[in-house]
This record gives C-alpha cells, sequence and structure tokens, in this order.
C-alpha cells in the first residue's frame, strides 16, 4: 500500500491536527508581553565586497528560504494561513508567527491559541493518532527516513510519502532558483553545491551535496538550506526539518579560528573516558570559520534562534570529512548584549562578573560546535548509530555532549596556551550560559540539556548559591571536576546506545526545581527578553529582488 495516496491533496497529507473550531487567542494570556519577550534585532553584513553577480544571487536565495520557511510551517503545524487569519489579535499573531504555530516553544509548547490541544510530539510528521506501537509493527524500510511523512490510507494503514513528492511543487520551485543562482556564482565550488543541492531537494538524496559542501573553502557567499535538523520530530528524532540561513564570510575571524580543528585528534584521544568509547577517529578536514547571517528561515527562526552551525549530520559525512562549524557572530553579540550582560547582572555573584565576557562566551558557542565531532557516532556492539540507538533523546543528548565536551576543549586548549583568557572567565560564562538556555524550555534539546547541567553540577557543588539574593558563584576546582565526569557519563551512554539509562538521566535530572524556576521568574520580571527576533530581508540589506 506504499504507493497509495499519492493521489491525495496536500492539504489532507500535510494538515491532519488543524483545530476543529476557529482559532482564537487565550484571554487569559498576555500575549504583548509574550511578544516583548522576544528582542529585535536587524540583520545586516557589510556587502561592499561582494561582486555585481554575488548580489543579484543573494535576492534568490532569500527567495528559496521563503520556499523552506513555508515548508517548515506544514511540518510543524500545518495551514498557515488557517491558522494566521482567524486570528483577530495582532500580538497572538505575531507571536504566532515567531513560534511557527500556536504553541510556545520557549514554555514547552504551551498552546496560547484556544482549540488547539497539545502540539502532537511527532508534529505534522506523523498521523496524530498513531501510536509508538503501531509503528513500530509497520512494516516499512522507509519509515525511520529523515525525508519521508508518515500517513494513513482510507483504510487506516500507515504509508510513506517522500518530502519530494509531498512538496513537489515547493521543491521544484527552490531548485529551479538555485540553478539560477548558481549560472551567477563567481565562485566554481559555490555553483557546484547550488547545483547538487537543486538535486538533492529533487531525490532526497543529500550525500553527493553534503560532501560538497565540504569542501567549500573560498566562497564568500554561503547558504545552508534543506531538510537538516531533527527536533521538530519529539516522537522518536527521526525526521528532519526544513530550513536555510544566508551566510557571508568573514574571511579575517575564518582565519584566526582555522587552526582549533587540527587538535581534534589530539583531543578525541584525551577524552576522560575509556578507549572504547573514543576509538573513533574524527575527520580533521573540517572547517571552523565565522559569519554574519542574513536571513533565518524555518527550523532555525522559530523560538529559540540559532547562533552556531555544525553541519552536515550525516554519519558518513562526518566519519569521512569532518563537520564545518560555522559561528555566526552578529547574532551571537546580539544575545550577548541583550540578554547574556543583564543576566549576568542579576544571577552572577558581583565578585565574579567581571568574568562573562564576550569572547567567552564566542569561544564556548564556538567549542560546542567543534564538540559535535568528539566522541563516538555508532555504537560500540556495532548495531547501530547513536542516534538511532536513542531516538527521541538523541538530539538532546548530543547537545548535552557538545556543551560539556566544548568547556573541556576550552580547558584543554587554554592550558596549552592555545587560547587567551582565564578559564575563570570560560567556567562563569558558561554558567551563566545556562540561565540564559535554561529558559528555552523542555521543548528544546538545548533547554533539555541544560536543565540537565545544571542539576548535575549543582549535585557535585560546581557552584554556590547565595539565596540572600539569589546569585550564583562557580566553585573552580568542583566545576572543572563535574565537567570532566558529565562528560564521561554522557559519551558511556551515547556508546552504549543505552536507551533506558538515557531516558532516567532526563526523567531525574531534565527538571527546572522550585529554587532555579525562582531565579528564572526573576529574570522574566526584570523585563531580560528570553530570545530574539529578527528584522530581515532584501529592503534590510539594500538589495532589490526580482520578486519584490
Amino acid at each position: 500500500m506504499k504507493n497509495f495516496s499519492v493521489s491525495l491533496t496536500l492539504g489532507v497529507i500535510l494538515f491532519s491536527c488543524s483545530p476543529k473550531e476557529t482559532p482564537k487567542q487565550t484571554p487569559s494570556i498576555d500575549m504583548s508581553a509574550r511578544v516583548n519577550e522576544y528582542a529585535e534585532y536587524t540583520l545586516t553584513a557589510d556587502l561592499n565586497g561582494l561582486s555585481d553577480n554575488q548580489r543579484q544571487i543573494i535576492p534568490m536565495l532569500i527567495e528559496v528560504s521563503k520556499i523552506m520557511d513555508d515548508l517548515f510551517w506544514k511540518e510543524a503545524y500545518g495551514d498557515k494561513n488557517a491558522l494566521l487569519n482567524n486570528l483577530t489579535d495582532d500580538d497572538t499573531r505575531q507571536f504566532a508567527t515567531i513560534n511557527y504555530g500556536p504553541w510556545d516553544r520557549l514554555r514547552g509548547d504551551e498552546p496560547f491559541v484556544e482549540g488547539v490541544g497539545e502540539k502532537p510530539a511527532g508534529a505534522q510528521y506523523y498521523p496524530v493518532d498513531m501510536t509508538k506501537e503501531e509503528f513500530e509493527a509497520f512494516d516499512d524500510p522507509n519509515k525511520t527516513s529523515l525525508y519521508t511523512l508518515i500517513r494513513r490510507n482510507e483504510a487506516g494503514e500507515l504509508f510513506t510519502v517522500p518530502f519530494n513528492e509531498a512538496f513537489a511543487e515547493q521543491v521544484k520551485q527552490a531548485a529551479s532558483l538555485l540553478r539560477q543562482a548558481a549560472e551567477l556564482a563567481d565562485d566554481e565550488g559555490f555553483s557546484t553545491y547550488l547545483n547538487l543541492r537543486a538535486d538533492a531537494l529533487l531525490s532526497d538524496d543529500y550525500l553527493a551535496s553534503d560532501l560538497q559542501w565540504m569542501d567549500m573553502k573560498s566562497n564568500m557567499i554561503d547558504f545552508v538550506v534543506g531538510p537538516i535538523e531533527n527536533y521538530e520530530d519529539k516522537l522518536y528524532n527521526y525526521k528532519a526539518a526544513h530550513e536555510a540561513y544566508v551566510l557571508i564570510k568573514d574571511m579575517e575571524w575564518s582565519e584566526r579560528l582555522a587552526k582549533f580543528v587540527s587538535f581534534l585528534p589530539e583531543l578525541q584521544e584525551n577524552l576522560p573516558v575509556d578507549e572504547d568509547y573514543k576509538r573513533e577517529s574524527p575527520g580533521t578536514d573540517s572547517d571552523l570559520n565565522a559569519y554574519d547571517v542574513i536571513y533565518y528561515a524555518g527550523d532555525c527562526n522559530s523560538g529559540g534562534k540559532t547562533i552556531a552551525i555544525n553541519l552536515p549530520n550525516d554519519e558518513r559525512v562526518q566519519l569521512e570529512k569532518g563537520t564545518r562549524r560555522l559561528q555566526l557572530k552578529n547574532a551571537m553579540r546580539a544575545k550577548f548584549d541583550k540578554i547574556m550582560v543583564p543576566i549576568n547582572n542579576l544571577l552572577i555573584d558581583e565578585s565574579q562578573r567581571k568574568h562573562v565576557t564576550f569572547d567567552a562566551f564566542f569561544a564556548n558557542t564556538m567549542f560546542h560546535e567543534v564538540a559535535h565531532g568528539l566522541g563516538i557516532k555508532n555504537t560500540i556492539d556495532g548495531s547501530g548509530t547513536v542516534r538511532q540507538a536513542l531516538k527521541e533523546h538523541g538530539s538532546a543528548l548530543e547537545e548535552g555532549k557538545a556543551d560539556i565536551l566544548g568547556l573541556y576543549m576550552v580547558t584543554q586548549l587554554q592550558e596549552k596556551g592555545e587560547i587567551e583568557g582565564e578559564l575563570m572567565d570560560y567556567y562563569t560564562t558558561f554558567l551563566a550560559g545556562i540561565f540564559r538556555s535554561v529558559r528555552f524550555g523542555a521543548s528544546s534539546a538545548h533547554g533539555k540539556a541544560n536543565m540537565i547541567r545544571f542539576n548535575y553540577f549543582k549535585e557535585q557543588n560546581a557552584f554556590s548559591y547565595n539565596p540572600e539574593n539569589g546569585t550564583y558563584k562557580v566553585n573552580f576546582e568542583e566545576f572543572q571536576a563535574a565537567m570532566n565526569s558529565l562528560s564521561g557519563v554522557i559519551l558511556k551512554l551515547q556508546g552504549d546506545g543505552d536507551y533506558a539509562g538515557v531516558d532516567a538521566l532526563f526523567r531525574e535530572k531534565g527538571i527546572v526545581g522550585p529554587e532555579l524556576q525562582k531565579d528564572l521568574d526573576r529574570v522574566g520580571e526584570a523585563g531580560i527578553p528570553r530570545d530574539i527576533v529578527f528584522k530581515q530581508g532584501v529592503e534590510v540589506l539594500g538589495l532589490q529582488s526580482d520578486n519584490s
């Protein structure tokens, strides 16, 4: 029955959990206050160094990004227009746009529109009435693919629909725009990538374009596009979500960062875990670069905004060539100035506030992305990938691993004299960063990872708490010991593919206790933004679009 229902309309295929009544804002929620939790930031960059061709390419890439944005709406909620057109309150409509649906992503997907109910764990990737037992019994080799939707036929039986069929009209349009951009590209490698990415959108085979993307070194414009991360699928973490970033490379910053990737093999060997859990060799053909991002779309633009990228996710590419780590420095600076600085002034002990710096924030974020390349991608018993074994917990644990191993890398490199600054700068900034990221909530992989780390560090006495003024202080030696021991715990869970162990870790430590909640409430009451929202587009950049 796999080919049944390709005749079904796209609306029926995708919009399976639409509200059964006209959506309207929940009167008990102050929607204006919710909108104001996101500080606006204008995305710009210095485009003076771009050629005429490059300036023509950017509007094309933004048009492709808008297509990815529409596809993510379908994956996350369904019919965007049916929701927004029925919301009469401007603040509620704006907040739904920020969240790509009627669920507050930074409050554990709490609904803020009447009549929608809870957000399905599998978003729109699966039938909302599908049970896990039914899915496990479903005999189709494509059911766990990153690039298929699961649907029911008229007899109620499950079947798969490839993305390139479900979204045929949209991906054809996107592919055509990518090919037009490829013809204008000054950089041959970038041109090849754009053509291969167009092929991938039409075939759902991204390997060739991922490998080509790894080989691009000299292009000033970069474009991350397609179904990529699997955070939106909280049922299994199987399905990828559409997104896009349009990026301008900062050549000077990138040159300064390039050397750090060469340390990966040495750092892998020194990981604080038994040999079996570090026997894979990380690829060294990796890139570490800094960019200004000029357009976000889709998954990366929903709720909490991404400030650094580590891709590709394909384990085959990672083991052969490593990954590329892209630091989005303008967005990173926005979060530091608008969120980290006021959190520091409120929650960090006055004697340690000087240690929270942008350089440490940049380094911690950067090495988080580099640390994705450390550890192990396949379980040590040879049964498959860590991602497959840990299912819906895989993304959150991987983010936790990258956070803690990123700090481990900072420690190792600072002690080797390869990076400047005091370790206390990095540790205190890391602690302040937990308070920033834990506000992403339980529906976010990064939020869950921070809850676990906060509770683990608390148990290990890595920080002290002053109940009189509600401030936290790093205990240096205990903080470093907790960093090492948590690294070992996570690496072993991943290598063993220990689903039950990870599930227990999340249940026991993936929670916000009353003391922490009280301080997070203080952060909210102080008017400190939870995250940022972007003013972006060709008009902001001073460019012309053929469609404008």
